[in-house]
Order: structure tokens, then sequence, then C-alpha cells
């Protein structure tokens, strides 16, 4: 593979690591706002309003970012992918295009409602406008997983002139064989890492004030999420392996690091994968676990990468340890959410400073899991661009070095110009503590409007009310 080629997907991975990161923020966060809003209506608590807000700046933020990270990627398909968009767009071009028309349209038609209409809409129809954002992140994440998916399990095409991928079967194309586990994966993924970015703020400010109500609201709805989803995306995540065994069984070989077909397959918990000498140097196994967790049998039998052919391995050695990373930080996501569980069954959920120093830690563990997956997912199906079909030294565009160079060193230094800044002045959002009242992007809307009183909306004073009683909080 040439240089030029090798740049040219060093610059997709960079501009696309910036903008998984930044949907996924985006599809927790609206379906977080959606619930808080929720609890705020069904019960009357002001606090569950002020963490709404608190978050709707960070999130109008995030989902500016979102939108701007992504605009670059489509022109890359263009600059440096032109051959793979004139064989594949026939099927992913419209797949983006449906995503376009059936969520960016929605987003971008209730958002400003979500972000300046409280007060001229009324509750009822700012709810309204924030449920359609949240529902159109996911759809949004459907139809990108869907186009991706395909891409690692290709379906319901034929081959037309010029080697072109022609639609066939529309149903088979959209949920082709990887597609609903990976959307399952990627949505819960989502979710967590938000759960665990507003665990470790809530964290940070109780470990600031212990008694800060909105701050034990956002903690404790976080542990609940972790103790409660993080096990569910481990067995999203094995039922995404097996399927990703039984249609691109080349990436297990890699994740595993396993060379030879062999029965019994061990999990190699460490180990320096070599392709020159085909084998996992210095490894630390356990002889049957890996077999026994991918085929559900003792001396199951999982096929090495030397019963593929030398030129279609995936580079072993970034897989192998991307995964162990994912999986690394998704059992200590299970982890701390069980920990949590016990405090809470103790009381002691706020009380417990190693609890919220770990869960300060863990603040970006969600984000970095959903980048090591993604490096897993995308670097796995190498060498190919539409997995086993078009290899990715086929689909590059005829652009020289120079030219690749150029274009990333400027992409390179705009990006960290502009995200820079903007994940500065997220991390000084967060930085500040919620407050009684506070609003977001608006001025606010009066609590009468929300059919509350002034005294019901504010609640009961801190020290006696229930507002101030570790069960009110969350707890």
């Amino acid at each position: 593979m040439t240089t030029a080629i090798l740049l040219a997907r060093a610059q997709f991975a960079f501009t696309i690591g910036f903008h998984i990161v930044l949907p996924a923020l985006s599809i927790g966060l609206a379906s977080y706002l959606a619930v808080l809003e929720a609890l705020w209506l069904s019960t009357g608590r002001s606090v569950y309003l002020d963490l709404f807000n608190y978050w709707l700046r960070i999130f109008a933020v995030a989902f500016a970012m979102g939108v701007v990270s992504g605009v670059v990627m489509a022109y890359e398909f263009g600059t440096n992918w032109s051959v793979f968009a004139e064989k594949a767009g026939p099927v992913i071009g419209p797949l983006m295009g449906y995503e376009v028309l059936t969520a960016f349209f929605l987003e971008a038609g209730f958002l400003g409602v979500m972000l300046f209409g409280m007060r001229r809409v009324g509750p009822g129809l700012h709810f309204f406008a924030t449920c359609v954002v949240a529902v159109g992140t996911l759809i949004s994440a459907f139809w990108i997983l869907s186009a991706n998916s395909w891409m690692q399990t290709p379906a319901g095409f034929a081959i037309g002139p010029h080697g072109r991928f022609v639609p066939v079967d529309w149903w088979r194309i959209v949920f082709n064989p990887s597609f609903p586990y990976r959307l399952v994966h990627m949505v819960l993924a989502s979710y967590l890492s938000v759960a665990f970015l507003v665990g470790g703020v809530g964290a940070f400010h109780l470990l600031r004030d212990r008694q800060s109500q909105a701050a034990r609201v956002m903690f404790s709805m976080a542990m609940w999420m972790a103790a409660i989803v993080a096990p569910l995306q481990v067995i999203a995540g094995d039922q995404q392996g097996l399927n990703t065994m039984r249609y691109q069984p080349a990436k297990v070989a890699a994740m595993e690091g396993d060379f030879r077909t062999e029965p019994g397959t061990s999990l190699k918990l460490f180990g320096l994968p070599d392709l020159a000498a085909g084998r996992t140097r210095d490894q630390i196994a356990i002889p049957h676990l890996g077999a026994l967790i991918l085929t559900h049998s003792w001396n199951g039998t999982v096929r090495g990468l030397d019963s593929f052919p030398r030129q279609d391995w995936p580079p072993a050695p970034w897989i192998f340890w991307s995964f162990r990373l994912m999986v690394a930080l998704g059992f200590a996501m299970v982890g701390l959410g069980w920990w949590s569980l016990w405090l809470r069954w103790r009381r002691r959920l706020f009380a417990s400073p190693p609890l919220l120093r770990a869960a300060l830690l863990m603040a970006p563990a969600g984000f970095v899991a959903v980048l090591a997956g993604w490096t897993t997912t995308e670097v796995g199906r190498q060498p190919f661009t539409v997995y086993g079909l078009l290899r990715t030294s086929q689909s590059a565009s005829p652009v020289h070095l120079a030219g690749v160079a150029g274009s990333f060193a400027a992409i390179a230094v705009v990006y960290f110009i502009v995200f820079g800044v903007g994940f500065r002045y997220l991390l000084r959002l967060m930085r500040r503590p919620p407050e009684i009242g506070q609003h977001g992007p608006e001025s606010g809307m009066p609590v009468r409007s929300a059919g509350l009183s002034q005294i019901s909306a504010l609640g009961p004073p801190p020290a006696a009310g229930r507002g101030s009683s570790p069960t009110a909080a969350g707890e």
C-alpha cells in the first residue's frame, strides 16, 4: 500500500476520531435532557429544570461541533476516496441521504425550539421538541450505522458495470447482518459515555460541595445508568463478537491474536502480535477460555489468521490492543456501577471520597472506549473498504502524496484550533457548578407557565425539606 494511501487513511481516521466522539455525546445528552425535562414536568422539582438548563448549554455547543466535524468527512470522500465513492455510491449515497432527510432536518427543525423556545411555546410543546431532537439523534445513528455496517457485511446488491455496487434489495442493505448488533452496541455506548461524563461532573462538584442537591441528583442518575447499562453493554458486545466471528473471522483472529487454527483456543490476556513471524510473542494466555467465549465450547475451534491469505490479514497489533482497551474500560464501568450499588445500599453513595474520585477519573472512559471500539471495527476491516469485495488500495483517489499531506496538515491545524477551543469551553461549562434557578441559552421561563407556583417550583428549604434528604436527591 502506497504512502499516499496510508496518509489518506490516517487523515480519515483523524477526522472521524473527532467526529465519532461528538455524535456519541449528542446522542446520549439529547436523551438525558429529555429524561430531565420529563422528570421536571412530572414532579415539579426545580432541580431537574436546573440540571436541564445546565446540560442544555453543553449539548448546544457539542451539537454544533459535531455538525462541523461531519462536513469535512464528506469532502474527503471526494478528495481522497473518489473510487470508493464511485463504486459504492449507489448504496452508500442514498443511505447518507436518508440520514439527512429523516434525522438532520428533524433535529435542525426542532433544535431552535429546544434551545430558545421555552418561554414562547410552553412546557408541553417544548418537551415535545426535546423528545424530537432526541429521537432525531437516534435516527441519525440508525442510518450512519446502517451504511457503515453494510461496508462490514455487504448484502442486497449486485455488481454492475465498471464494478459498481448496484442496489437490489434495500431491506437487506439497510438491515444487513451486522447492523442490529452494531446499532445496539453504539447506542448503549453513547448512553454509557454520557452517563460517566455526567457522573464525573457530579463527582467533581460533590468533592467541592457534598450538599449540592443538583450534583447529588446527576451523580445518582449516572450511577444508576452505570449499574444497569454497563452489564447490558457487555452482553451486547459479546453478541456482536459472535456475529463478527461469523461474518468477519479474520477480524476476530486479529482481535484475539490467534495466528494458528487449533482446538481449545486460549484467551490471550497479553501478548505482542508479530505479523512477520506469524505468531503472538510473550503471551499470557488462559487455555480453552477463548474457545469457551467465542464458541461456547471448551474444545471449540476459532479460525486463526493462518486460514486466510496473508494479503488479507488485517493489522493485528492495532486491533489486538484497541480491543483490549475497550474491554478493560467496559469491565471497569461495570465495576464502578456495582460499587455504587453497594454504597447506595449502605446509604453512603455521596459520602465515599474513593468512589467520587474514581467516578471523576472515569469521566472520559466511555469516549475512550468508543474510540477504541471504532478503531477495532474499522482497522479490523482492512485491507478492504467493502469487506471481501473492494480493497482499500483500489478505493483511493489518484492523488499524490504532496496533495494528501497538504490537506492533512491544513485540516489538523484547523481542527486543533477550532475543536481545541470548543473542548476547552465545554470543560469550562462543566467546571461551573449547577446553580438554582439558572437559565439555558435563553432567559428562561417563568415557573408559573409550567403550572407550578413559585413556592412549589423552588421546593422547601434544603435543611428541612425533602430536597435535602439522600432519598429525595436520588439515592
